[in-house]
């Protein structure tokens, strides 16, 4: 009977590997890096040659293990088909397929990085079932989990709540091509922008003008020492994220909205912020909907992919 499972969070940089039990408790950890180069021809032969490896080390046999837990930063169709990675250099990849047969046939399940993590969490939240993800970095993610599945869509492109319009008037391009899109004014980059405009266009005296280049740390730094110009660019940021979730908890009706990435580290701040204008727009039966930091980290796509595993 098998005993065993691997987590596997493919990141640009470098690849997070867990080893676990099926009761989804960690046992081991390590990292190897990310191989891009030639179209990225060699990233999964490198974490198959990883896990065979650690396999050898600790003398486990393909029967123990029940199988392979994948992430990875792109949207995935059905049967673990990756439709584009573009920063491993991937178009539409068989991930599934190739990394069972490089690992013996055993059985592997892919799912796109940000609802692996927002599964992951879920795990941790205290018994819920229902969750969305929001992860708040150099850009917005998010992961959609309707009782206790991931929600992928038609396309793979379930959860992509980076890319929400939220403001036709926009003049500059996000980095998905279109403009007005919630990644532009809620990640790590946008709160930069936003901070640099607000400088541009007032006098008002401000502590961010002292430390240049702008860093979002500095920033939501600033607003919790209550520095009126970056308190006004949270405000900003708060009521532009709280319109977005009401309009997503009218939709998918979630127990807990749960904040990660970068910027929730900066704390209860920005729970806080968000709360507030969520509230404010919510439908009223969803109105009461939890708000929580997360809790696992950069672990999170590991937990998330060998749970696609264990849980039959």
């Amino acid at each position: 009977m098998s005993q065993y499972a691997f987590g596997v969070d493919l990141g640009g940089t470098s690849v997070k590997i867990g080893f676990f039990t099926c009761d989804g408790d960690l046992q081991d950890k390590w990292e190897i890096p990310t191989r891009k180069e030639n179209s990225g021809e060699e990233i999964l032969p490198d974490i198959a040659a990883s896990l065979k490896g650690y396999m050898q080390k600790k003398g486990l046999t393909v029967s123990e293990i029940e199988g392979i837990g994948i992430d990875v930063p792109g949207a995935v169709l059905e049967g673990g088909i990756v439709n584009r990675c573009a920063n491993l250099g991937w178009g539409v990849k068989p991930v599934g397929e190739e990394l069972s047969a490089l690992m013996d046939g055993m059985k592997v399940r892919v799912a796109n990085d940000a609802n692996a993590a927002a599964l992951g969490e879920l795990h941790c939240a205290g018994g819920r079932k229902n969750a969305v993800m929001v992860t708040l970095g150099t850009g917005v993610g998010g992961g959609v989990i309707l009782d206790g599945r991931i929600v992928t869509g038609a396309f793979g492109a379930g959860g992509e709540i980076g890319h929400i319009p939220v403001q036709p008037g926009e003049t500059e391009t996000c980095g998905c091509g279109k403009k007005g899109c919630l990644e532009q004014y809620a990640s790590a980059t946008g709160i930069v922008r936003l901070a640099r405009k607000k400088l541009e266009e007032s006098s008002m005296d401000s502590v961010l003008r002292e430390e240049l280049p702008l860093s979002c740390k500095r920033i939501l730094d600033a607003a919790k020492a209550g520095d009126r110009a970056a308190l006004e660019v949270l405000e900003e940021v708060g009521e532009t994220l709280g319109r977005a979730l009401a309009s997503v908890a009218c939709v998918v009706d979630p127990e807990v909205f749960i904040i990660g990435g970068g910027v929730s580290k900066a704390g209860t701040i920005i729970i806080d912020v968000i709360r507030k204008y969520y509230t404010q727009y919510a439908f009223h039966a969803s109105r009461d909907t939890a708000f929580t930091l997360a809790a696992l980290g950069n672990d999170a796509g590991m937990y998330g992919a060998v749970r696609m595993i264990i849980e039959k």
